[in-house]
């Protein structure tokens, strides 16, 4: 296939770019160049700019589908659907699990209610990303109908992760020793392989498959308490897990959520997605995989977690 790639140089559209030149196809990413210049030299690269409304550089060619992994507001959908207009075949957006509306409870699927649309702000922030997202889908399907992919990822965890929710576990048990844990260890946890929504995406494409799809993981459910204790097991070092009360939380944790509504977004029903392809990655693979990565990285500071000196004192605190 010919695949048209907006973005594809970062976490997720770097996963999706190599999962689709590695199954052979030809992939033609459309970016501002300034990510990753030095990635996927076989892929042509057309540059533009999304935030200043440049697709000056998709004026010509056709390709079988367009990936969107860079449209954070409806602008950027229609604007782009606009520039390409019928030479493309299907538009995958690529989206988020915070589109949902809170309070649908468990085990939702795709059809559960979705928070409104935002049309009057591009600001992208923590109140807005979802119903921004929501109304990036919304441009999508408007214009291509049948011909639209939404795909819904939740958290995702891998190598070259700039989100670094998942890295923070893996660095901190790999450092062994006493590992607080706030909130509820038996949280359910949905975590899903960069790699494995990259696949999905593949065979969707493949498949010509239109419709929603909720992008989560691991195949088995996961508790908070569990996943910790896996990424432990990766980096083959011994911890003890401290619990301490949510409400003496000095610092947010990745992953962790303290109230009932948040923790509904992960426990999304993704058996769609399975059906349609996705894979699992075994969770000790992941964290595997993340350890090498970050520690061959230099393990930079994190924008995410606790400092240690708040973890000691949460420590000292619950050890009297």
């Amino acid at each position: 296939m010919r695949i048209l790639v907006l973005g594809g140089t970062s976490f997720v559209g770097r996963a999706i770019v190599d999962d689709a030149l590695r199954e052979g196809h030809e992939v033609t990413l459309f970016n501002r160049g300034r990510t990753g210049p030095e990635l996927f030299t076989q892929a042509e690269r057309l540059l533009g700019d999304r935030e200043e409304g440049d697709y000056t550089a998709l004026s010509g060619g056709s390709w079988d589908a367009v990936v969107d992994v860079s449209g954070f507001v409806p602008r950027h959908v229609r604007q782009a659907a606009d520039a390409l207009g019928d030479r493309v075949g299907r538009y995958l957006f690529v989206s988020s699990n915070a589109v949902y509306a809170a309070g649908v409870g468990p085990g939702a699927d795709e059809s559960a209610p979705l928070r409104a649309a935002e049309w009057t702000t591009e600001e992208v922030g923590r109140d807005t990303y979802g119903p921004l997202k929501a109304a990036c889908e919304q441009e999508a399907a408007s214009r291509y109908g049948e011909r639209a992919t939404i795909v819904r990822p939740g958290m995702l965890a891998g190598p070259h992760d700039n989100v670094n929710q998942f890295t923070y576990w893996v660095r901190r048990t790999a450092r062994g020793g006493k590992v607080v844990l706030p909130g509820d260890p038996g949280q359910p946890v949905q975590v899903l392989d960069v790699r494995d929504l990259a696949r999905l995406v593949s065979r969707l494409l493949a498949d010509d498959r239109g419709g929603t799809f909720n992008a989560m993981g691991p195949a088995e459910p996961l508790t908070l308490s569990e996943m910790v204790r896996v990424c432990a097991q990766a980096a083959g070092s011994e911890i003890e897990l401290v619990l301490v009360p949510p409400e003496t939380m000095m610092a947010a944790f990745p992953l962790v959520r303290p109230d009932r509504v948040s923790e509904q977004s992960f426990q999304r029903d993704f058996g769609r997605a399975r059906e349609a392809g996705l894979p699992s990655t075994p969770l000790l693979t992941t964290a595997a995989d993340v350890l090498a990565w970050d520690r061959d990285r230099g393990e930079p500071p994190l924008d995410v977690g606790p400092a240690p000196e708040v973890e000691r004192t949460l420590l000292s605190y619950v050890q009297g």
